[in-house]
Parts: C-alpha cells; sequence; structure tokens
C-alpha cells in the first residue's frame, strides 16, 4: 500500500472514533416519565428536561430549599415538565444568577431511583432579556 492510503485509512479511523465517542456523549429532550423509564434501564443516562419552575400566585417558587449557609452547593426544587408532571430536583451547585425570574428551565441531568431528578446543569431561559423595547425602571 502506498503511504497515502495508509494516512487516508487513519483519517477515516479518527473520524469514525470522534463520531462514535459524540454521539455516545450525546442526550435526549424527554420528559420526567421518560427520564424515569430510561433511568431503569441505564442509570447513569444523562437527558435534557424542559420545564418551569412551579410558582404560587405571587410569583414566589413553591418548593425551594437553599440554604448557603447550611450547604451553598445544594438547591432544592420543583418543575413541572413540558407535559404537566411535576418532580422534586436536586442541583449539587449555587444557585444561578435570576433563577427566580427564570420563564423555562432546560435541566441536564438523569433521575435516580428515588424518583428524584439530579441536575447537573441548568440553562435559564429569563423573559427579560429577550424582551425589546422593554425597560423596567424602579425609582
Amino acid at each position: 500500500m502506498k503511504k497515502t492510503h495508509i494516512f487516508g485509512l487513519i483519517l477515516i479511523a479518527i473520524a469514525i472514533g470522534i463520531i462514535l465517542i459524540t454521539t455516545g456523549d450525546a442526550s435526549t429532550y424527554v420528559g420526567f416519565d421518560e427520564a424515569e423509564r430510561l433511568s431503569q434501564s441505564d442509570p447513569g443516562q444523562k437527558v435534557h428536561v424542559v420545564g418551569k419552575l412551579k410558582k404560587d400566585e405571587q410569583g414566589k417558587i413553591v418548593g425551594m430549599t437553599f440554604n448557603p449557609a447550611l450547604d451553598a452547593n445544594r438547591l432544592e426544587f420543583i418543575v413541572e415538565d413540558s407535559l404537566g408532571r411535576e418532580n422534586q430536583v436536586v442541583y449539587a451547585a449555587p444557585k444561578p444568577q435570576d433563577f427566580e425570574k427564570s420563564e423555562k428551565l432546560v435541566l441536564v441531568g438523569s433521575m435516580k431511583a428515588d424518583k428524584i431528578f439530579y441536575c447537573d446543569k441548568i440553562l435559564l431561559k429569563c423573559p427579560s432579556k429577550y424582551q425589546e423595547g422593554k425597560i423596567d425602571v424602579k425609582k
């Protein structure tokens, strides 16, 4: 074989390896029911859950537990997914900035056997970032 053929085969093998690694690491968008089902077959599988914080009539988050004096890296709250199921979520990191103002959340993590969703990453969608021409000035 020529050196160019060998070099081409090596490049193809590297490209296939990269594709396999990235697809094995990818996760899917699911609801809490599907996350629970997936956790029974593969407990470590990461999924994306889209939902919103459960709030009362005054806009206060229901079921949120965050005590930075006790543990600054633990945030617990309740999220309603896009299919209507509410579930307890535990985030083992500091509370994100503007967490209370978020309109929607994308939670990246996995469901455990205790039916609590353990979140590794939270992506926030805050309405104030996307509303053009509306400036709230407080005196």
